[in-house]
């Protein structure tokens, strides 16, 4: 557990609800300085194809979004910074919008079948796609740089890891493919057996 981010997210509300539920606050750490991420979080980071990221509206409510594609689409630029490529979607544009007065982003990563998750805090700003074509194509790639609007650049201040519990596993499409392919192939050759047995 990065010690940055118990600093951040350990108020002193939070620890007098602690000592409320649980009769002790736990101990809020110093943290001087960032929480860079280790091989595990970036390894952990390239593999996912979704994420969750919330902002803040300057109204002063939280909004989240979810964020796909494919794996690795966000990528780990360094062990402080994380980019996206945003697409042309439905036109609202309200995390965009949130960024442009308040920075401070969480993202949610989950690994449903592995029951893990990773949060991160950081602080992000938005860039123009049109503004900045080369960093667009080092983002999106190639296949997808025509839909491009924006992206998101996040600057990570730190991160947490979650316990597993009660995290229900979940597969995708092609998660359940890999699976079910092996025993469709020994049904089809358990069949090809039973008609030879037959004649």
């Amino acid at each position: 557990m990065a010690l940055k981010y118990l600093d951040l997210v350990f108020t002193d509300s939070v620890s007098r609800a602690q000592a409320h539920y649980h009769g002790v606050a736990q101990r809020r750490p110093e943290a001087a300085g960032l929480d860079a991420l280790t091989e595990e979080e970036i390894q952990f980071i390239e593999a996912r194809d979704s994420f969750y990221l919330a902002t803040v509206s300057e109204t002063g409510w939280p909004y989240v979004q979810h964020r796909g594609g494919k794996a690795g689409f966000l990528k780990v630029i360094n062990p402080t910074s994380l980019a996206f490529a945003d697409y042309r979607g439905n036109r609202q544009l309200i995390s965009t919008g949130n960024l442009a007065v308040e920075n401070r982003v969480s993202l949610f990563l989950m690994d449903y079948p592995q029951r893990t998750r990773l949060k991160i805090l950081g602080h992000a700003r938005t860039v123009d796609a049109r503004e900045d074509p080369e960093l667009a194509a080092k983002i999106a790639g190639d296949e997808v740089r025509s839909v491009v609007e924006r992206l998101f650049l996040i600057n990570v201040v730190s991160f947490d890891w979650n316990c597993p519990k009660y995290i229900t596993p979940r597969y995708t499409a092609d998660e359940v493919e890999a699976a079910v392919t092996p025993l469709r192939q020994r049904i089809a050759e358990l069949e090809a057996e039973v008609k030879t047995l037959r004649r």
